[in-house]
């Protein structure tokens, strides 16, 4: 008998086909600690009999050692992976499994209940298209409830289970349910659920998971697993306008060129036209590529290789758009952003933004307003901290292309990065490009910084004196400049005592506003340094990555870092304004060195021991360094 007329080959042949085309669900399960999260993918799990024998023993042994049930099997070890879950018995990371009943296949998200953890949960749901939150029927909707849920809707999620857990301890009270039911409609509709199915449930007793319970006969909606099972997800991005950010650019040899990347939306076929952003070239694609052929056309999910009919200069990180409805073009856009770094967010300090395979430099203006996600009003704000959610706008060092938040999550979702250690510090929703960013072009300026320096015979450059409040920064640079100044150089001195009388009034000496003081005088020392001038900074200027990024906006070999270090204790002890005096007192907050930190340089240019070095040396030291940069000629 042939092998495809065999029953049994057809009617495995038949179940492989079944599970082939099944759709796909990602969801996210949160809620506040200890509501049950992990019991209930565990008992998920179970009950759609996707544990293998070894991982029925295996949970059995844990849950003798490690369980909360009295010997009884503990679902939350399914999922509670880590050493420091089982032994506090909660959940801290981001736990993913896979499961799959005769309809779909599954893959959801434990994410952390803690509000500590609240960052653990924006990664989980930012890839799902459901969100099942739980609340204790003991306690109801709580703040995490309500954050979670928050978060979950403003990540694009608009389908949402509403499951109330361990109504066994409440006796399967309907009473209970209907008031959960009722404070939770009211709040999901004002942050834009579509759809909220509550479901009374027992994870720990199996109620109304996969059937409906005898204890809960007063309720006649879907079981949990019904309602996965069923709920409509719209594939939003295989209708969206055809988008994919370049990942490689792929050339194996020199008779071919082709650009790789994700589809994140829409779809493409030979002989479509393309914009490349942000250049805004055009080319019509010529092939599709993949490792088993080309192809005739390709969706939203899938990886490919695109040819060109057209030479066109494409790098990583550009776009690849449907020409007749391509994305915008901005490098100022207003964001939603979620802060997740101990550390505060600083208005002003040059972070990284990286959307899709594009990473820019981006600073972030003071917020607009933050949300209480407790009662959704806008609250003034002049930074963020960790787990707070705010709008703010968003300068980039170049313009980047991207869709609103709404439309595309790949195109409008981006995360912020740390320049020193590189760690992930907040992620963000992109609303709208400012108009601003549309109306305010470079003009171009025929007399430019060649010409200005030209004209006064010299080359320009930043002196940059930094050092603890009382080192001898000032005295120094007054030296350097007036040295300068008899050689016929053209200078000028930007003191920090003295910018804070006009320029910078404005600003205290919080971290945030310590941050946008530099800002401001880097950007004037930029402006001076293309007049042809000799900029002599003298500012504490204690985070390193605001010198940094002040280095960063001149020319290379047109910074110069002085780093006068002296210890505390001489500074303290010469204290020539009575600052440290009133810091010990605490009379004066937020002083460098007390009670705010003072980054020492790594590897500034020149180093001034002024326990050794008199000023006249130092100023001395300066010259001769410049000397030796080029800036003055020898005398």
């Amino acid at each position: 008998m042939p092998h495809g007329s065999d029953p049994a080959s057809r009617k495995t042949a038949d179940a492989l086909e079944s599970r082939e085309h099944k759709s796909l669900l990602r969801f996210i399960t949160c809620g506040s600690v200890d509501d049950g999260k992990s019991t209930l993918i565990g008992r998920l799990l179970y009950e759609s009999k996707m544990l293998y024998e070894d991982q029925l023993v295996a949970l059995a042994a844990d849950s003798r050692k490690f369980g909360t049930q009295g010997g009884d099997l503990d679902f939350a070890l399914l999922l509670d992976g880590l050493n420091a879950e089982r032994e506090q018995g909660i959940t801290i990371d981001v736990a993913y499994r896979f499961f799959a009943t005769d309809t779909r296949h599954f893959i959801v998200a434990d994410t952390p209940g803690h509000e500590q953890y609240t960052r653990n949960m924006v990664t989980g749901a930012s890839t799902a298209s459901v969100a099942v939150i739980l609340v204790d029927a003991r306690k109801g909707v709580l703040t995490q409830t309500r954050r979670h849920s928050y978060l979950a809707s403003l990540l694009g999620i608009r389908k949402v289970a509403l499951v109330i857990n361990k109504l066994d301890l409440v006796g399967y009270s309907r009473e209970v349910f209907d008031r959960i039911e009722a404070e939770y409609r009211g709040f999901s509709r004002e942050i834009g659920f579509e759809d909220a199915v509550c479901v009374p449930v027992s994870a720990l007793k199996g109620d109304n998971i996969t059937a409906l319970s005898a204890n809960t006969s007063w309720y006649h909606g879907p079981t949990l697993m019904e309602y996965l099972d069923r709920v409509e997800i719209e594939d939003e991005v295989q209708d969206a306008p055809f988008r994919m950010p370049v990942q490689w650019v792929n050339r194996p040899n020199s008779d071919f060129r082709g650009f790789s990347g994700r589809i994140v939306g829409g779809c493409v076929r030979p002989g479509d036209r393309i914009r490349v952003l942000p250049s805004g070239k055009e080319s019509t694609v010529t092939r599709i590529v993949t490792r088993d052929g080309d192809l005739a056309n390709a969706a939203a999910g899938q990886s490919i290789t695109i040819t060109l009919g057209d030479d066109v200069d494409i790098s990583r990180g550009d776009m690849l758009a449907a020409a007749a409805s391509p994305a915008g073009i901005a490098d100022q856009l207003q964001a939603m952003i979620i802060w997740m770094n101990e550390e505060e967010m600083l208005p002003g300090r040059s972070y990284l933004l990286k959307i899709g395979a594009k990473t820019v430099g981006a600073t972030i203006a003071t917020p607009k307003y933050k949300v209480n996600v407790n009662t959704l009003e806008h609250l003034a704000a002049r930074t963020l901290h960790l787990n707070e959610i705010g709008v703010c706008n968003i300068n980039l060092d170049q313009p980047i292309a991207f869709d609103p938040y709404a439309q595309n999550r790949d195109t409008g979702g981006f995360i912020l990065i740390d320049r020193l250690t590189g760690s992930t510090i907040g992620a963000g929703l992109l609303h709208f490009a400012l108009r601003r960013s549309q109306n305010i072009h470079w003009q171009a300026i025929d007399v430019g910084k060649d010409a200005h320096a030209l004209l006064k015979g010299q080359k320009p450059c930043v002196v940059w004196v930094t050092g603890l409040s009382g080192a001898g920064k000032s005295t120094i640079a007054n030296l350097v400049e007036k040295r300068l100044h008899a050689r016929g150089r053209h200078t000028y001195l930007l003191d920090g005592d003295n910018v804070r009388h006009g320029l910078n009034k404005d600003l205290g000496f919080t971290e945030a506003d310590r941050v946008e003081n530099i800002r401001r005088v880097a950007e004037v020392a930029r402006l001076m340094v293309d007049a042809g001038l000799i900029v002599l900074v003298s500012f504490i200027s204690p985070f390193a990555a605001e010198r940094r990024m002040a280095r960063a906006l001149v020319t290379p070999g047109e910074f110069c870092e002085v780093f006068v270090d002296t210890p505390l204790s001489v500074a303290e002890q010469r204290d020539p304004k009575g600052f440290y005096r009133k810091a010990r007192r605490g009379e004066l907050k937020n002083f460098t060195g007390i009670d705010s930190p003072y980054e020492r340089p790594e590897n500034p240019e020149i180093r001034i021991d002024t326990t050794v070095s008199a000023p006249e040396e130092a100023a001395a030291m300066i010259v001769a360094h410049l000397i030796a940069m080029g800036v003055l000629d020898p005398p």
